[in-house]
């Protein structure tokens, strides 16, 4: 869901591998993600009593068998509903793995982006699994546009690194080519992440008469129809989402990616300050599924080899 400031604003997310190696099977059918309902058909993983790390969850998640998951589930190919309705993608992949080492099925339930930390603090979610970077100011609960602190913070089990890119409509790039070329331009950015905080970053290094405009919205899908339309001259996301975007949106016609990946940082699994044994559990099993090989193979089915950890490292944002 930037690097989806939840960075994606408290979140920002190396290089994942290109475009041309992120592979979907099936429709692509994105959903509105603002519904705090359960998702149907989406539940990653199954339950065992075989599983090797079970008695590292608390007792309270093994009696229940599962893990609710808070997550902007339109942000493909991170996580996203096909189809059926059913939530695929890297973060519902690597949790299905994870669930298999500790005995329960992770549950994702669809949230705003903005609105996952919340429901997390707010018990709605154990965890939230969404394309989130881990930075400083999401483990203290810092917010990035006052510098005042609002919340407890959360700890982060990180999992995969990336960048944040522009892209405009193909053949149609405004002279842009990075950052400083969006003076006197508009940019469409999901709300609360890391691309609105660059986006704000850039818009006062403008001269007067030469305004940046940031247009942010609920999720990168009305982002992108935003500038499909013509509405905005650029939008930004996460390097994986804006590469899939490229590559996906209409058969490949509609956008084009352009200059480098920028805020390269880690995607971590927040998870609250007060469950210390449950992101424990979480760090192992992780640690596990790099170790058996799994976390290689779903990376690389969802193009994302080049943003692949060696271990599995708990608060490792800056």
């Amino acid at each position: 869901m930037t690097a989806r400031s939840t960075r994606r604003s408290t979140a920002t997310r190396p290089r994942l591998a290109a475009v041309g190696a992120i592979a979907v099977a099936g429709a692509l059918l994105l959903t509105g993600c603002g519904d705090q309902t359960k998702d149907k058909n989406n539940d990653s993983g199954n339950a065992s009593s075989g599983a090797p790390l079970a008695d590292k969850l608390p007792q309270s998640i093994r009696g229940k068998g599962k893990i609710l998951v808070g997550s902007d589930i339109a942000y493909a190919p991170v996580e996203f509903k096909d189809s059926s309705g059913k939530a695929v993608g890297l973060d519902p992949d690597l949790a299905a793995a994870l669930g298999k080492q500790l005995g329960v099925t992770f549950e994702f339930r669809n949230g705003t982006f903005d609105a996952l930390l919340t429901g997390l603090r707010s018990g709605r979610y154990d965890i939230a699994m969404s394309a989130m970077t881990d930075n400083k100011d999401r483990q203290q609960g810092i917010d990035p546009d006052t510098g005042k602190k609002v919340g407890e913070g959360v700890d982060f089990v990180d999992y995969l690194t990336a960048g944040v890119s522009i892209y405009t409509r193909k053949g149609d790039t405004q002279g842009i080519t990075g950052w400083s070329d969006l003076c006197g331009k508009k940019i469409a950015v999901e709300r609360s992440t890391v691309s609105e905080d660059l986006a704000k970053a850039e818009a006062k290094k403008c001269p007067a008469g030469k305004k940046l405009s940031i247009e942010p919205f609920d999720d990168d899908q009305q982002s992108q129809t935003r500038l499909r339309s013509g509405g905005v001259d650029a939008a930004s996301s996460d390097f994986p989402v804006a590469a899939y975007a490229a590559k996906t949106s209409g058969g490949g016609k509609d956008f084009q990616i352009v200059g480098d990946q920028v805020s390269a940082a880690p995607y971590g699994i927040a998870v609250s300050k007060e469950s210390a044994q449950l992101r424990d559990a979480l760090k192992a099993a992780m640690d596990a599924i790099i170790k058996n090989g799994e976390y290689q193979k779903i990376l690389e089915k969802w193009g994302a080899q080049d943003g692949a950890v060696k271990e599995s490292v708990i608060n490792g944002g800056k």
